[in-house]
């Protein structure tokens, strides 16, 4: 019988360093990856179309994304969510996070619909671009934007005083990100993951207005 995709999306997770997902949780990325794969035969979601990349490659540094964001976090934008990483595993892993999708590719925003219907999960999808949104967040993602400077130049002023801008990146890419966000923020650089060999996490802590 083949083995599930929770457990081999566990055996991922587990060979680098990283907790399993709960069971619940396992069964919600099985319906996320049948989605995701199905729609890709029509609509260009990503250009990664086998199970096993998907799972190494979208999956498991999303989930890590997910677990490093801070415990405080209570809303986030996910800005460009395009096949919806990291905002989709987000919402999955931490239920306590209000997640917001923004997408401007219409094709691609009625994919992130109907997998939040499907998966069954508390968030919702803003069919546009991310910067005409008014309200502050406490945490923007990005990963994998096209034109991704001046994306983050948009995304940096959706972060409220006190939030986080948080970048999917490489250790060689992070300092022109940093840059491109603007002087607002104090920032820090982790690995992704324990043998993330270097992809990172840039988090730009945005300073208080009288900071």
């Amino acid at each position: 019988m083949n083995e599930s995709v929770g457990s081999r999306l566990n055996a991922l997770l587990a060979g680098v360093g990283l907790e399993a997902v709960a069971d619940n949780e396992a069964a919600r990325f099985e319906e996320y990856l049948s989605l995701l794969l199905r729609w890709n035969e029509r609509v260009n979601l990503t250009a990664i179309r086998d199970e096993d990349g998907i799972l190494a490659r979208h999956f498991v540094e999303s989930i890590a994304c997910a677990r490093a964001l801070p415990a405080e976090t209570r809303t986030l934008l996910d800005f460009g969510s395009g096949a919806g990483f990291p905002g989709l595993p987000i919402a999955i892993c931490r239920r306590d996070i209000a997640v917001t999708l923004a997408e401007s590719q219409g094709k691609k925003a009625a994919f992130l619909r109907e997998a939040v219907r499907v998966l069954r999960l508390d968030a919702s999808v803003h069919s546009g671009r991310g910067e005409l949104l008014g309200e502050p967040f406490d945490c923007v993602t990005l990963r994998a934007v096209d034109h991704m400077a001046q994306a983050v130049a948009s995304a940096a002023g959706l972060v409220r005083p006190g939030g986080q801008l948080v970048l999917m990146t490489t250790e060689r890419e992070a300092g022109g990100l940093q840059i491109a966000a603007g002087e607002g923020f104090v920032w820090s650089l982790q690995p992704l993951f324990p043998a993330a060999e270097g992809r990172s996490l840039a988090f730009g802590a945005r300073r208080l207005e009288d900071d």
